[in-house]
């Protein structure tokens, strides 16, 4: 099975505030998202992280990373330390990724779903220049499907975009059967799937 997920945000104290995320700590954090991860990713199958993976300390937030099922791929995201964008340091740190399984994808990817071609970015679609420091970054819509992340909370589907980072389904991983079935429905606008609290 193939899984597409994006946002993790490993070792992003913050991010529990700004997305609402039910955690006191950020190693509280950390440890559910490995455990939600291992829930539902066995360790044959393959995952698509579609950006922002690990921040904080990075070789701490990575070796995390190490205990997560499956065959990993990165396709970076503007948190990364190794996107592209990010010039000498990110060569500087891509074996850091290696050493624990993460294969970095620093080109645009496609995949087919329910007989349709979709693309892969962390980013969505552009819309307008204003104010949008990454506009050159993100794919131009023709009408084609997108997986995407970046946004977090904002919204699950918009249109032919998907999003499909943790803060849009509850903190899972989504499996490509998901989102096939999301595809083949058609166009729609839908809201997130909100994170269920956790004691532990």
């Amino acid at each position: 099975m193939r899984f597409y997920t994006s946002d993790l945000h490993l070792g992003h104290t913050n991010i529990i505030k700004y997305c609402a995320r039910p955690y006191r700590s950020v190693t509280h954090m950390d440890d559910d998202i490995l455990t939600r991860w291992n829930e539902v990713v066995s360790p044959n199958d393959e995952v698509w992280i579609l950006g922002d993976l690990a921040m904080g300390k990075l070789e701490s937030s990575l070796e995390r990373v190490a205990r997560l099922n499956g065959t990993i791929t990165l396709v970076p995201g503007n948190h990364d330390p190794v996107w592209r964008k990010h010039g000498a340091k990110a060569r500087r740190v891509k074996g850091l990724y290696k050493d624990v399984g993460v294969k970095v994808a620093d080109d645009p990817q496609y995949t087919q779903l329910s007989g349709q071609h979709v693309e892969i970015s962390h980013f969505p679609f552009q819309r307008g220049r204003e104010g949008d420091k990454f506009f050159d970054w993100r794919p131009t819509s023709r009408g084609q499907w997108l997986l995407c992340g970046h946004v977090h909370e904002k919204w699950r589907q918009r249109g032919r975009e998907i999003n499909v980072g943790v803060d849009a389904w509850g903190g899972y991983p989504v499996s490509q059967d998901q989102l096939a079935a999301l595809v083949a429905l058609g166009p729609a606008d839908l809201d997130i799937i909100a994170w269920e609290s956790t004691s532990t």
